[in-house]
């Protein structure tokens, strides 16, 4: 779920790129534009990630019912209700090479067997 959090880490991550930027400027008094853009990406890179990251993990998708058939989850083969599996890591990659994890419940169809990570 979406919660205050998200944004108290956005508002860290945008303040963490303009001092960055600042930094960096203050290092590299004649960087050409296209510099200055290459390194401000790079820091861009970073707070995007985050965000991604925290925006997909305030889905109720991250979250199959414990156990138990779960109507709001269904298989996409048969369309039966998903059982949790536990949780997992999924590890993936952004733009810029930003790396994302994203620790979401597994699922499972019981009539088909069909497996879903991460479900929605």
């Amino acid at each position: 779920m979406w919660d205050e959090g998200i944004e108290r880490n956005w508002s860290l991550e945008s303040e963490t790129v303009i001092v960055g930027m600042k930094e960096w400027r203050e290092r590299h008094p004649r960087a050409t534009l296209a510099e200055i853009e290459a390194a401000l990406d790079g820091l861009l890179g970073q707070a995007r990630a985050q965000l991604l990251q925290d925006v997909a993990l305030a889905s109720e998708a991250r979250n199959i019912g414990r156990g138990r058939e779960d109507d709001c989850f269904r298989c996409p083969r048969c369309g039966s209700g998903l059982r949790s599996r536990g949780e997992a890591v999924r590890r993936l990659s952004a733009s810029h090479d930003q790396p994302i994890e994203l620790r979401r419940s597994r699922g499972v169809c019981p009539a088909c067997g069909t497996g879903i990570f991460p479900p929605g």
